[in-house]
């Protein structure tokens, strides 16, 4: 089993569902992040004064995949994510040592579904 967790542009995320819908891959935890990379951010004037703003909005994406479908997570997410600019984001791969479903107490590969 992994975890899959992916810092996306926000406007891709619909593209990035959509992609992943397509191999049979539902389950996710999507939440909003700040974050800067390569982009290092911008400046713009508010008011007259010059704020540099390095955080940048971002979205998280969190997948726990049995390991099956780990390259189809992975090819989707690129899929839908990749505009060629820099910014499109990072994905990560961690090992995930277990996994609870509350509902049925069923672990492991079976709790992933």
């Amino acid at each position: 089993m992994k975890l899959v967790t992916a810092y996306i542009q926000p406007d891709r995320l619909h593209d990035v569902k959509k992609a992943l819908y397509e191999r049979q891959i539902h389950k996710m935890s999507v939440t909003n992040a700040l974050g800067c990379g390569q982009q290092k951010g911008y400046v713009e004037t508010y008011r007259g004064a010059e704020i540099e703003v390095n955080l940048l909005k971002k979205v998280r994406i969190d997948i726990g995949v049995n390991d099956d479908f780990v390259d189809a997570t992975i090819e989707a997410i690129i899929k839908g994510a990749r505009s060629g600019n820099i910014g499109d984001g990072k994905i990560f791969v961690s090992p995930l040592e277990q996994c609870i479903r509350i509902r049925t107490g069923e672990t492991g590969s079976a709790a992933i579904g």
